[in-house]
């Protein structure tokens, strides 16, 4: 039955167009109005097909599922066991993932390495250097090399339990970062060797080497630096996984890190974050995939990044075929970034707690993603560090449960028949069955 309006005319309910929708549009006129792309951090707002599409299969009478209050399930991982002298010994599989002080207040930066160390896991450095508050309390450190080598040196690299060459990151596949001259104080500009106030964009690409020949000779640089005695990791973007962690392996890693499109950063081109990369889920079995064929796999370490969130999410992507994963956004959530306590100032940045996402501009309530003094003396890194040890805690405790539940005494034993997928997408991304089949799409193909 139609609505009619006091003239007799029939109401219809407006209808947005899907291509032209009211983001697209908005879109559109600020670009007309400003005349600059969008740059914005956080990771990839759009769905894709992720870790919710899959379920475990628990023990039953053809499984035999553990008990949880008596009988172990192992966490354990060694990371770089290829050529390292020392590799890093982790009590759990869920590491930090690299963040930059700069991008960071100090205080955060050492909250991550309070909460690491306390979970029995490593913490990375990010772009910019290391600060002497995260290695302090770091057991377990890892240094970037990036391609813009700011903070970069050979006694800092001496200093650290692992060196990751980063190639790539999942949110800007082929694309530099940013840090606008607002979060370039006096400490980062001296750490980064910049003139203070100035916006900077790093390189997309390392000077050095156009290749994976020349990486190799990078990788053996670092080695013959560090004396051979820490792992080297390659961190690739989730873009060409098979190829890409072929190539590294074959240059000399230790340890391959994956970041799918998921993944989290300080400030990028928003059609960047949005329309770049694979979702991390199409990522993790090519990579395995390469590391069978090569006879590599378990002896070089995979681990993934990009959207994880939960023990679930850590259980699955070992299943899958990963040593550990690591998490960014998460963490920083966890230290309490977005906190609904302040939503009365986010609301005054013309956003709300929990979709703020212009970290670039130093203005975080939380005092976690500013170089502000006032805002970053918000922040309490010792309670930070409680949080994020307890949050690393649940995640483990959660993967455990699912991983006794299917029969398994060590999270490395799951598998992917310990799977199925609730979508076609998922199924073919993972290659993993369609639940009440046992069939997936596109079946020996990427």
């Amino acid at each position: 039955m139609k609505d009619y309006d006091s003239k007799g005319i029939p109401h219809t309910t407006p209808r947005y167009s899907a291509t032209f929708s009211p983001d697209a549009n908005s879109d559109i006129r600020r670009a007309a109005a400003t005349g600059i792309y969008d740059i914005r951090g956080g990771g990839a707002k759009r769905k894709v097909p992720n870790f919710d599409d899959l379920l475990f299969l628990g023990a039953s009478i053809s499984r035999y599922a553990l008990e949880g209050y008596r009988e172990k399930c192992d966490t354990n991982v060694t990371l770089g066991t290829r050529f390292a002298k020392n590799p890093i010994e982790l009590d759990i599989p869920i590491t930090i993932a690299g963040m930059s002080f700069g991008a960071l207040s100090g205080a955060a930066k050492e909250a991550l390495g309070r909460g690491a160390n306390a979970a029995g896991t490593s913490t990375t450095t990010g772009d910019g250097g290391m600060t002497a508050e995260e290695r302090g309390h770091s057991s377990k450190l890892v240094y970037q090399v990036l391609p813009s080598r700011y903070g970069m040196n050979p006694d800092d690299l001496r200093k650290a339990d692992a060196i990751e060459v980063v190639v790539g990151q999942g949110a800007k596949p082929g694309g530099g970062g940013m840090l606008l001259g607002q979060k370039i104080s006096d400490r980062v500009a001296q750490m980064r060797n910049l003139p203070k106030g100035i916006d900077q964009r790093s390189s997309c690409r390392h000077p050095d080497w156009t290749g994976p020949d020349d990486l190799e000779i990078k990788i053996l640089e670092l080695r013959e630096i560090t004396d051979w005695k820490v792992p080297i990791y390659v961190k690739i973007a989730g873009t060409r996984p098979y190829f890409d962690t072929k190539l590294a392996v074959k240059a000399g890693a230790d340890v391959v890190v994956l970041d799918g499109m998921q993944g989290g950063t300080a400030a990028t081109q928003d059609v960047f974050i949005e329309h770049v990369g694979l979702p991390t889920l199409a990522c993790i079995r090519p990579a395995v995939l390469a590391l069978q064929e090569m006879d590599m796999h378990r002896k070089v370490q995979l681990i993934v990044s990009g959207g994880i969130r939960s023990g679930a999410d850590v259980a699955k992507a070992l299943a899958l075929g990963a040593d550990a994963v690591a998490i960014g956004t998460a963490a920083m959530i966890a230290l309490g970034d977005n906190d609904p306590k302040w939503e009365e100032e986010y609301n005054k940045l013309g956003t709300t707690a929990g979709a703020y996402d212009d970290w670039h501009e130093g203005l975080d309530p939380a005092g976690i993603t500013t170089q502000d003094p006032e805002l970053a003396a918000r922040f309490d890194p010792i309670e930070g560090g409680r949080r994020l040890k307890n949050y690393l805690k649940v995640l483990t405790l959660e993967a455990q449960t699912l991983a006794r539940a299917c029969g398994k005494n060590h999270l490395h034993n799951l598998e992917p028949e310990d799977m199925v997928a609730l979508t076609m997408e998922a199924a073919a991304m993972a290659q993993i069955p369609l639940a009440g089949t046992n069939w997936y799409p596109g079946k020996g193909d990427f």
